[in-house]
């Protein structure tokens, strides 16, 4: 009898760790797995599709839970995150995980209600979010070298301002006629998300090439260099769809048109060079190939580059292009697999490690 407790008091200790030490990137997993959810879909792969929308329901209100209970009992500690340069722009992982799965409720399951709540939730989260971490960064008193701050992490600030763009036109278009005013809020949100992308990937570029980076020091989040733009290009895509031929947005259909295919050719160019430097990483610097919380943000930008080539092809009628995503989905799909299975592995085999 007196084992009982112990055993109860052990995976209390566990449950507190992990909540103390809760990645501040952690609901990329939602983000990593809402995307994948919605590629299966687009090639029919329905029962699927549905099985990983459900598990992400359950992921996000898990990691909802273990926020909120962070902020609750260990305030602190989630403070000197959300302040650090390097850690803070992890937790707009969470609206851009809330706008995901509000996107998988519109073209996976038809719950449209349930994406009305997650449309307000990501927007709220949205403002606050990213004014809140830029008004921190910018007034702290004590900040960290140049290296130690920038990183491919702060590009979320671009994929949770387009994941919110994409959720708002898809949230639009479900309704006939749509309405304009939305869609131009849309728009201007396209074109935020672009402007926040050509500032940061300048600063990340300049980090890279002007400064000593260490094999370690190349973390996933450098990923979301390609994965923002692929969710640019897919906001664009969805935009050139959706705009109505005729109408006062309709004059600005080439400018999207151009831009949209920009992006998307810089987020292609991007993957050799995100290949080379995991071959620097892993083959020639000889860094341990262990399962960390941030490798989702690896299987987010494969799944969502996917996704954007999908509908581009149909947004500017490239049919050949069609061949990306039909096998890019097995990809998306493979990845996803193989980071979970992972991250399995470790939990049960390291439990007190946080993720």
């Amino acid at each position: 009898m007196a084992q009982k407790p112990m055993h109860q008091n052990a995976l209390s200790m566990i449950v507190r760790s992990r909540i103390r030490h809760l990645n501040p990137g952690c609901f990329a997993l939602v983000m990593a797995t809402g995307i994948v959810s919605i590629d299966v879909s687009q090639h029919g792969m329905t029962l699927l599709a549905q099985a990983l929308f459900g598990l992400n329901l359950l992921a996000y209100a898990v990691l909802l839970v273990m926020t909120t209970l962070r902020l609750l009992h260990f305030p602190r500690e989630l403070l000197a995150d959300f302040v650090s340069p390097g850690r803070g722009a992890g937790f707009l992982t969470l609206a851009a995980g809330t706008c995901v799965l509000g996107s998988q409720c519109l073209l996976v399951v038809p719950l449209r209600r349930l994406a009305d709540g997650l449309l307000l939730a990501g927007a709220v989260s949205w403002v606050g979010l990213v004014y809140l971490f830029l008004a921190a960064t910018i007034t702290a008193r004590i900040k960290p070298g140049f290296t130690r701050s920038i990183n491919g992490g702060w590009l979320v600030a671009v994929v949770a301002t387009q994941a919110l763009a994409v959720l708002l036109v898809l949230r639009t278009a479900s309704v006939s006629p749509p309405n304009a005013a939305w869609l131009f809020t849309a728009l201007c949100l396209y074109l935020l998300g672009a402007a926040l992308y050509l500032l940061i990937i300048t600063l990340v570029v300049y980090r890279l090439v002007f400064f000593p980076l260490r094999a370690r020091d190349f973390t996933p989040p450098y990923w979301i260099n390609m994965g923002a733009l692929a969710i640019t290009a897919l906001a664009g895509s969805l935009l050139v769809q959706h705009i109505p031929a005729s109408g006062s947005l309709a004059q600005l259909l080439p400018f999207v048109k151009g831009f949209t295919l920009f992006f998307w050719a810089t987020a292609t160019w991007w993957i050799p060079l995100l290949l080379l430097l995991e071959g620097w990483r892993y083959a020639w610097r000889h860094v341990p190939l262990r399962y960390e919380a941030d490798d989702w943000d690896i299987v987010f930008p494969v799944g969502m580059y996917t996704v954007a080539t999908y509908e581009l092809a149909q947004a500017l009628q490239l049919d050949f292009l069609q061949v990306i995503p039909d096998v890019g989905v097995y990809v998306s799909l493979a990845v996803w697999l193989f980071f979970a299975v992972a991250g399995v592995l470790r939990a049960f085999r390291h439990p007190t490690v946080p993720t």
